[in-house]
């Protein structure tokens, strides 16, 4: 991997990982594109670099963190369970639905139809803070979150719209799918990290694969720190149309470079 693919991943990273157009869907075009989607270093630094994106939400909302009881991260922990369980039951297959451009299309197609849709359908919101979730709410929170195991789905985009349906409104569905992240995307990227010390130990501990995930890291958590200051703004005045719009769009281009040979 050069300097300029980590970047260039890193930064599609930073991006979308909070906004509700799939960061994975996003990183497998992207690592194809750049002809690093076969390396199996870059399957591990796909993963990793959440950490970068993920010390943002943390850095950005440390009060919270730091201000928070039982209940804050309890709820967390029991958002969590449901993905954490069905990943490790489903580990295998998520990884053959990692390598193929069809499945995010589809998926990123039919997603965007959704997103349309969403802002008629939850219009009156009467929570102003996650803090107001019970904790089987928070479970069903949790299991909208699965969903974003198919790629091409959207994490954040998943556990927003399960957000808004427990009449969370838009920035605190926004914000409790931010800190429902930390947990998921710290436990993923352990989970890979530990995989692959136990089976190839080089792709971490080789100097210049170290070098790269550093860098990538460093950028991706710049990155997302911009990005979630914007969404937020944004998705208050807007809501989700324009996101559905870009999603129909790119679902169908990468459909179509499937179909005419451009990307396999």
């Amino acid at each position: 991997m050069t300097i300029f693919q980590a970047v260039a991943l890193a930064v599609v990273e930073g991006l979308t990982e909070f906004l509700p157009i799939s960061s994975t869907g996003h990183m497998i075009l992207t690592s194809s594109a750049l002809g690093t989607n076969k390396d199996e270093f870059t399957k591990l630094f796909e993963v990793c670099i959440q950490l970068g994106a993920i010390l943002s939400v943390v850095i950005l909302y440390r009060n919270r963190f730091l201000k928070a009881g039982r209940p804050f991260y309890g709820k967390l922990l029991a958002a969590v369970c449901p993905a954490l369980v069905l990943g490790f039951l489903l580990a295998k297959k998520i990884d053959q639905w990692l390598e193929s451009p069809t499945t995010v299309g589809v998926t990123m197609l039919l997603g965007g139809v959704l997103l349309l849709f969403v802002d008629q359908w939850f219009t009156k919101p009467v929570r102003q803070s996650g803090d107001q979730v019970t904790y089987q709410e928070a479970i069903k929170i949790g299991f909208w979150q699965v969903l974003a195991m198919i790629p091409g789905t959207s994490r954040s985009g998943a556990t927003i719209i399960g957000g808004m349906q427990q009449r969370l409104t838009r920035k605190a569905a926004a914000e409790f799918s931010f800190f429902l992240a930390v947990p998921t995307m710290c436990a993923a990227t352990g989970y890979k990290l530990l995989k692959a010390l136990k089976s190839q130990p080089e792709l971490v501990t080789n100097p210049d694969n170290f070098k790269m995930l550093l860098l990538g890291n460093a950028v991706a958590f710049v990155v997302a720190l911009l990005a979630i200051k914007s969404f937020i703004g944004f998705l208050q005045n807007h809501g989700f149309r324009m996101f559905g719009v870009y999603r129909i769009l790119a679902g169908m281009i990468v459909l179509a470079m499937v179909y005419t040979g451009h990307l396999a």
